[in-house]
């Protein structure tokens, strides 16, 4: 009946095709299409969308995919949009200039209706070939506790992809970051691609590094910076989030600590270097444990892990670097434990370094990121920004093949086997970035 109904509304509009025009007295003209060519035109409309029924109902194509594509077909628009707007959901519809030409207004207030069975709004930029869509999925990214971390930059590529964001932050930290949500510290870096806010739905207490109530000392319990939290142990929060919203989608763990992390491995102490191991990597098994049962199959759970994990970076100490490489490990025997469990994806970032205010304490943050530029194969600052949206990138359907890997984001730093910016290079010709 759709094919019957578009059929009608192209023949239509062919026949009535024409030079359309006001006269000096205001009158309206109509120039009529000959029968043959109305013939003509009625053979054209049955080919044309006979061949695009044919497409589309091929029962390889999803069925939300199956839109997206044949809306891409029609409407012919070319995406000139950057890394942030790439994350903009296919329910953005592409500028109907193009379509126009071809059909009359009737016609495209027609097109408009079918399309926005999967819209919410119109949309002024065109449609991704790919979009990332997120929508109707919900995220819960563990460490968020200010605006210039990667865990806010996920949390904002997440949101911009579509997903309702919840979050855990450090109870000592918590008041603070709540505070500054509410009076509105935080609101220019919430603003996305479209002009609206992130919206955090909600914020959950979390210590990452007590799995239930029963493994918190006596000291933390009474401590002054945890008064008026309660139930943030790692169960309590699976259990506090599957009460309020059933289940979730996306699980991001973007915290690290080492006590010590600013002495050298052989200057590390016992419960300095186990308690490296316990926030930055135990967390993420622990996390994954309790939120495994809530997490729908098809999901995906994201880590944020350093390249020191394989690398000797002289100055990442206090058993950091152990942390990291413990880490990685074990994304590739969780990848296939929660694989096969409920088919759920697990991965980790290798971030490059960011100017944020927990790498601000290692101390040689800022030299690390010179490090980079002279080094790294593309010469620029990594952004959080380009970490938030391969988190995305993993989140999503596109990487619905990807598992137990750990995707570089540094510029291609990790690629590198010497520094070129040594003395030892100089009579090398050795290409320089000119921008």
């Amino acid at each position: 009946m759709t094919l019957i109904c578009w059929i009608c509304v192209f023949v239509l509009v062919k026949i009535y095709e024409g030079d359309y025009s006001a006269t000096k007295n205001s009158e309206k003209l109509w120039r009529f299409r000959p029968p043959s060519a109305i013939l003509h035109t009625l053979k054209m409309a049955t080919a044309s969308f006979s061949g695009l029924q044919f497409s589309m109902s091929r029962s390889c194509i999803p069925s939300s995919q199956k839109i997206a594509d044949a809306s891409a077909v029609v409407l012919g628009g070319k995406s000139k949009i950057g890394s942030w707007n790439k994350l903009a959901s296919a329910y953005n519809v592409a500028s109907v200039q193009s379509f126009q030409r071809g059909f009359t207004s009737s016609s495209i207030k027609s097109v408009k209706s079918v399309t926005k069975a999967t819209s919410e709004s119109s949309a002024e930029s065109a449609v991704s070939g790919l979009p990332i869509n997120l929508k109707g999925k919900r995220a819960f990214i563990a460490g968020v506790a200010d605006d210039n971390g990667y865990g806010w930059a996920i949390a904002k590529s997440l949101a911009a992809a579509g997903a309702e964001i919840l979050v855990g932050t450090w109870v000592p930290a918590l008041n603070i970051f709540e505070s500054s949500l509410r009076r509105g510290k935080f609101d220019g870096s919430r603003i996305l691609p479209n002009g609206s806010m992130m919206e955090i739905t909600k914020v959950y207490p979390l210590d990452a590094v007590f799995d239930n109530p029963d493994e918190v000392p006596e000291d933390i319990k009474t401590n002054k910076r945890y008064a008026g939290s309660s139930k943030w142990t790692v169960q309590e929060v699976a259990e506090s989030v599957k009460e309020d919203f059933g289940n979730i989608d996306i699980l991001v763990h973007s915290l690290a600590n080492g006590p010590e992390v600013t002495k050298p491995l052989l200057e590390t102490s016992r419960n300095g270097y186990l308690a490296a191991i316990s926030a930055s990597s135990y967390s993420y098994v622990s996390l994954l444990k309790h939120f495994l049962p809530i997490l729908n199959p098809g999901g995906s759970s994201i880590s944020l892990t350093y390249i020191a994990s394989e690398r000797i970076i002289p100055g990442y100490g206090g058993g950091m670097s152990s942390a990291k490489a413990a880490l990685e490990s074990d994304t590739r025997v969780l990848a296939f434990e929660a694989g096969r469990k409920r088919k759920i994806r697990v991965n980790t970032i290798s971030a490059g370094p960011l100017r944020s205010r927990a790498a601000k304490a290692i101390g040689f943050i800022d030299m690390m990121i010179d490090y980079s530029l002279a080094n790294a194969p593309l010469q620029k600052e990594l952004s959080a920004e380009e970490v938030g949206n391969a988190a995305a990138f993993l989140a999503s359907p596109l990487a619905s093949a990807i598992t137990g890997t750990v995707l570089y984001v540094d510029n291609g730093l990790n690629a590198m086997g010497v520094g070129v910016d040594s003395p030892i290079f100089k009579d090398l010709d050795i290409p320089k970035d000119q921008h």
